[in-house]
């Protein structure tokens, strides 16, 4: 049978470590697939770096239409990246009836919905394995390995960056800034690292797996989503002397309101799994109804782990090519005739557990007026700590750190006591807050 064409668009990181391992593989590939699996064409900028990666007998071209207009092209990969051109290439190429496979999560959390339904109208699939977790099929284990579950939460470390500068905050007492510019000087963060430190990364990544979890349109612009550029080394310390470790997750989860879909940092209890994933590893824990929690952990990022999932689409998309549209895995799981109109709940509506610190005056009474203005307002206390003056600042024992446990409250709730113990006298700094998340 003839080879699968596949052009691709957009030849970097991930691009070149497709060929390479396309290419290594090629054999096993084909013979999982029934049939080869060629990349003929590439369109990039540098057209002259690009033919250096692939070599002779691939066609080198500047413009990503002539591979999207190309009539033997039956696969368009798209690695460009970005909101922009990318949307324009990817509509384009489904309208010519080429199917899809992209790795940019930024551009289907935000366009999903439009993209998923022109292709489902035109009978091509979009395959997108690599937007999430690089190297992990959370997507495929999401859509198809759980597909008997009822999914009740999912909560991940799916941003490489973020976790590795929390590991080395944790483990060198460093405070953020520092910690960084050495993830910048290794080439862990950008030059530009927003949309990882902000959490926006990982907030386009849990997006996706909402969506496909509960069979809801893809909503990123109803995602909570906090980054980790507030967190001191203070706090990470704090926490593990509590038994907890403090990890920026995805999470979504249903409730009896609706879906909870947020991304911020986390106290996690050291005893979970997940809580031990170091680096720039990613891990997602999945729970649902039938299977329990299932972890899912691995390379989040980087050229032929994310090279792996593309394949993997590629693979996928030839097994089915030929077969009847209504008879493949839909886009998000769900039929699209049957997708949820479950609301995203806002995040004062969230309801979960805290971690509270206070610098205060070290003074009688103030413990009490703390916890009698929680109280006062409906928040029960799990645990307090209060730190001797002197090993928090060596201030003369002018003031101590006052740490609070709370258990589950509605995050409006507390957001309303959090401005009246601000106003405290005693109270004498702004208050850390971090979210808690005991994942059982």
């Amino acid at each position: 049978m003839k080879p699968i064409q596949v052009g691709l668009l957009g030849i970097g990181t991930v691009g070149s470590g497709t060929f390479s391992v396309l290419k290594r593989n090629q054999e096993e590939i084909r013979r999982r697939a029934g049939r080869g699996i060629e990349i003929t064409m590439v369109a990039d900028l540098d057209v002259a770096r690009a033919q250096s990666v692939v070599g002779e007998g691939v066609q080198v071209v500047n413009d990503a239409r002539a591979v999207i207009a190309n009539p033997e092209i039956d696969i368009v990969i798209e690695l460009i990246g970005g909101y922009g051109i990318a949307k324009a290439l990817v509509l384009e190429a489904i309208a010519a009836g080429k199917h899809v496979v992209t790795a940019n999560k930024a551009l289907l959390a935000v366009h999903g919905t439009e993209i998923f339904a022109a292709a489902s109208a035109k009978g091509v699939m979009v395959a997108f394995e690599a937007a999430v977790a690089g190297g992990i099929p959370i997507i495929k284990a999401l859509r198809e390995g759980l597909t008997a579950n009822s999914i009740q939460w999912i909560a991940g470390i799916i941003n490489g960056t973020t976790n590795f500068i929390l590991s080395e905050m944790r483990d060198k007492g460093l405070d953020f800034a520092v910690v960084l510019q050495e993830a910048q000087r290794l080439g862990y963060a950008e030059a530009d690292p927003t949309f990882d430190i902000e959490g926006v990364d990982a907030a386009h990544k849990v997006t996706l797996m909402s969506a496909i979890a509960f069979g809801i349109p893809v909503q990123f612009d109803k995602a909570y989503v906090e980054g980790i550029t507030q967190l001191g080394a203070t706090d990470i310390k704090y926490a593990e002397q509590l038994g907890y470790r403090i990890k920026l997750l995805g999470i979504t989860k249903r409730t009896a309101q609706g879906i909870e879909l947020r991304v911020h940092p986390s106290l996690v209890p050291s005893k979970r799994l997940i809580a031990n994933v170091e680096g720039a590893m990613n891990a997602v824990v999945v729970n649902g109804d039938a299977v329990g929690a299932t972890l899912y952990y691995g390379k989040g990022a980087g050229s032929e782990p994310t090279a792996s999932a593309v394949i993997a689409d590629l693979v996928d998309i030839t097994r089915l090519h030929t077969a009847d549209p209504h008879h493949r895995v839909p886009h998000l799981a769900f039929q699209p005739n049957a997708m949820s109109d479950l609301p995203v709940l806002p995040m004062s509506e969230v309801v979960t557990s805290y971690y509270l610190r206070l610098r205060v005056a070290d003074e009688a009474g103030v413990l009490a007026k703390v916890t009698g203005l929680l109280a006062g307002v409906g928040i029960s206390i799990d645990a307090v700590l209060q730190r001797e003056a002197d090993e928090v600042s060596g201030e003369g024992g002018t003031s101590t750190d006052l740490i609070i446990l709370t258990h589950d409250t509605r995050e409006g709730t507390l957001n309303d006591a959090l401005v009246q113990l601000q106003q405290l006298p005693s109270v004498l700094g702004p208050i850390v807050r971090i979210r808690k998340e005991e994942l059982n």
